[in-house]
């Protein structure tokens, strides 16, 4: 996958708005971050995903998921973009979108 591709995928939800985090291309929803591409290994940082899910992830499919130690505190996965399919990052960014937006642009959305 491409980050224009992840970007494409994530603007179906409300208020998803293009921005920048440290320095890289991110999607935020409102003032939250959504997910942020990382250049230099053609990866995405995946937000809201609990370290027991994460260990698992690892686990299974280490061509696809894996962490860098300064994130092993918070609840977030990398994931490799090459490795991926569209639909798991899609329910990765419907996850953090639903856990970010507000009341009113889930229900929105729900109702379309």
């Amino acid at each position: 996958m491409t980050w224009s591709e992840i970007v494409k995928l994530a603007k179906k939800y409300p208020a998803v708005t293009e921005s920048v985090s440290y320095g890289e291309p991110s999607l935020k929803v409102g003032s939250k971050l959504l997910t942020r591409y990382r250049e230099q290994d053609n990866s995405l940082v995946i937000l809201d995903v609990p370290s027991q899910e994460r260990e698992l992830l690892i686990e299974a499919a280490p061509e696809i998921f894996f962490l860098e130690p300064h994130y092993k505190p918070h609840d977030i996965v990398l994931v490799r973009l090459d490795n991926i399919a569209p639909k798991e990052v899609e329910n990765f960014l419907e996850r953090r979108w639903r856990n970010s937006a507000t009341k009113k642009a889930i229900r929105a959305f729900d109702n379309i």
